[in-house]
């Protein structure tokens, strides 16, 4: 009895030692085993050294300061080589390129990249944006309040690129100088109008 307990110990450890001799004394097997060792470690490891590279190249450089026509603002709708996003709002235009996830393909705003968006903002409708120039006079005071505060967030969060023209409407020719001058000016407006929009708020 004691003989018959025996056998099923010794014969595993028998079988994994004829395995690991025949692994370790088989050029053959020793072979295969290096050749799936490398593949496993390009698969995996190799993998995760690669990852963050792309996140790298999604990273653009602020857009050069121009004013646009709605035509000219349409090529910007993230299709393009290098993704670049803008929207309008209010008459202004803004470089939205790092929230792609939203404004993006497939991103819930999609409607309004390379679109003058204000519309949409005011009436809360994605599909209100239009490929025709919209100067907003028939919207009603809130509405309009709101196209304002909708402008002061994306003053805010995303980099300005420069005006929405209107049909007929002269570019401004943007220097270096110029645009730092227009930038600065740019933040000290939008201040301003947060801190009359705060007052209001106070008064009502």
């Amino acid at each position: 009895m004691d003989e018959g307990g025996s056998r099923p110990n010794t014969e595993p450890a028998s079988y994994v030692s004829q395995l690991i001799n025949e692994i370790l004394f088989s050029p053959l097997n020793l072979i295969l085993l290096t050749i799936c060792g490398f593949l496993i470690y390009k698969l995996f490891l190799a993998k995760d050294k690669t990852s963050p590279a792309p996140s790298k190249s999604q990273e653009l450089p602020p857009l050069k300061k121009k004013d646009m026509t709605l035509e000219e603002l349409s090529n910007y709708n993230g299709s393009g080589p290098d993704g670049r996003i803008c929207v309008a709002v209010n008459g202004k235009i803004f470089d939205v390129t790092r929230g792609k996830r939203f404004y993006g393909p497939g991103g819930p705003y999609y409607a309004f990249a390379g679109r003058d968006a204000s519309r949409g903002l005011a009436t809360f409708s994605v599909e209100a944006a239009s490929d025709k120039y919209d100067d907003l006079s028939d919207l009603n005071t809130m509405q309009m309040e709101s196209v304002r505060e909708w402008e002061m967030q994306f003053r805010e969060k995303y980099h300005y690129v420069g005006r929405l023209l209107r049909p007929g409407q002269e570019a401004t020719d943007y220097s270096d100088d110029e645009e730092t001058s227009q930038d600065h000016s740019f933040k000290e407006e939008a201040k301003s109008d947060k801190e009359n929009c705060e007052e209001k708020s106070k008064d009502e």
